[in-house]
């Protein structure tokens, strides 16, 4: 099975988060994973262009897609949110012929044609069932057998439902399957299915967003988790970044590490913490590099 993707990277890997950029390209190469950057690709709009104008948000949603169906590849990404605003503009093109016309009209423009081949997948699903488990816990050389930790799904690689798909939205498992393949042990906590809070930060940074963080890496430590795992830099970065500020609304010491997915795979198949990036992150992974050294 070939693994060849076109590589939708979003605005966050390239901006707040280049370790998970960095990370993605290390372990995808160890895995077989060819990864293709799609460079003249433009942002998702990230729900907020979609707000203002969706048929702008569609037709450059249909444009990122056209770059990866002109490579005959499907695109992955490894942004929840990415994800999920790509596989709406497909979900819609692909059953309003009416919509596609008109934005394949505006696509034309630039030589572009929106067909509707390419699929949208993320890293955790192709390293699932593209890699396979199987195959990754074949090349673990550093189990993660002494760590507990707690998963963080973040809203949009589970819903809605209906666009993603992949499992089961109120019970999934493909974090917990990967983390103890990594031979880690899974830790249930009862904010792994909440919301980070990334998107209400500028309208509601006091009243919501700041305490959703609290009590999602409150959670995870509560159940004595070592670290926090999660597919989408933005949630990364509502966690790792704003926890200090969370602390502090809170008045209370959470110090909990928050990991990109790439990042703890690329820690159990033998990378290097400095090259991961694990150094560049607002709440210190100083422990979990010493015991992984």
């Amino acid at each position: 099975m070939e693994l060849r993707y076109a590589f939708y990277t979003g605005c966050s890997a390239k901006g707040v988060a280049p370790e998970l950029y960095d990370s993605t390209f290390l372990v995808a190469e160890k895995l077989g994973m060819e990864l293709i950057e799609l460079e003249a690709a433009t942002c998702c709009g990230a729900g907020a262009v979609q707000e203002k104008d969706e048929f702008l948000a569609h037709t450059i949603n249909a444009r990122n897609l056209a770059l990866a169906e002109e490579l005959g590849l499907d695109l992955l990404t490894i942004c929840n949110t990415c994800t999920v605003m790509l596989r709406d503009t497909k979900f819609k093109l692909d059953n309003d012929p009416e919509l596609k016309a008109a934005v394949n009209e505006v696509l034309a423009e630039a030589g572009l044609e929106y067909k509707g081949t390419s699929e949208v997948t993320h890293f955790l699903w192709e390293v699932i069932d593209g890699v396979g488990l199987d195959k990754l816990k074949e090349m673990v050389v550093r189990p993660l057998k002494d760590f507990n930790i707690a998963s963080f799904y973040g809203c949009h690689i589970i819903r809605p439902p209906y666009l993603i798909g992949y499992e089961d939205p109120d019970n999934p498992k493909s974090l917990e399957m990967l983390i103890e393949a990594l031979g880690g042990k899974p830790v249930d906590h009862e904010a792994r299915l909440a919301c980070c809070g990334f998107h209400s930060f500028w309208s509601a940074e006091d009243k919501v967003t700041l305490k959703l963080t609290a009590m999602d890496t409150e959670a995870a430590k509560e159940e004595n988790a070592d670290f926090m795992v999660t597919p989408c830099p933005l949630c990364h970065t509502q966690l790792d970044a704003m926890q200090p500020e969370a602390e502090e609304k809170i008045g209370t010491s959470i110090d909990m590490p928050v990991l990109h997915l790439p990042q703890m795979i690329g820690l159990a198949i033998g990378l290097k913490p400095k090259e991961l990036g694990l150094h560049k992150h607002v709440i210190p992974t100083t422990e979990i590099i010493k015991r992984v050294a």
